[in-house]
């Protein structure tokens, strides 16, 4: 079982070791939790106006977005290819400061996310949230990250 991590960093605002160790660890985690036959998968680290576009161009919705998936053609499922995932540097990092979260678990979370939308999971029913997100708690607890959807009670007392 191996993964093939190619990562492409298209924004001057990445640290690239810290970003690209990081991704790898997480895409590892996934594999291992699955057991998965050797794969490959493409990462795009990019800014939130590059990120705007994709997911104006591929999903009608012209804002920027944390992090989006994009799997391989149905026709490619025999092949290692699994897809891309493309993630932007400053929401990854508004949404980080604004849960009290530091930079490198949301992107670890963030990888495992999109990494999940690659192997077929989705959230779009509450039955399909709750195995998604146990799959996300179970695999961030494997590299010792607290459950993201836990709400902190102090961010619970600000925001109310």
């Amino acid at each position: 079982m191996s993964v093939k991590t190619e990562i492409v960093v298209a924004s001057a605002l990445w640290a690239e070791d810290e970003a690209e160790e990081t991704i790898r660890r997480a895409i590892e985690a996934v594999e291992s939790l699955f057991e998965l036959a050797d794969s490959e998968v493409s990462v795009l680290l990019c800014d939130d106006a590059e990120i705007r576009r994709l997911n104006a161009q591929w999903r009608g919705k012209d804002t920027a977005t944390n992090v989006l998936s994009f799997p391989a053609a149905p026709h490619h499922a025999t092949q290692l290819h699994r897809g891309d995932i493309a993630v932007a540097h400053e929401t990854v990092q508004r949404e980080a400061t604004e849960e009290g979260k530091s930079f490198v678990d949301h992107l670890t979370h963030l990888t495992i996310h999109g990494y999940l939308h690659l192997l077929g999971f989705d959230h779009e029913s509450d039955e399909d949230a709750e195995e998604m997100e146990g799959l996300e708690r179970e695999i961030l607890a494997s590299l010792g990250i607290a459950d993201p959807y836990t709400i902190d009670p102090k961010q619970e007392r600000a925001a109310g």
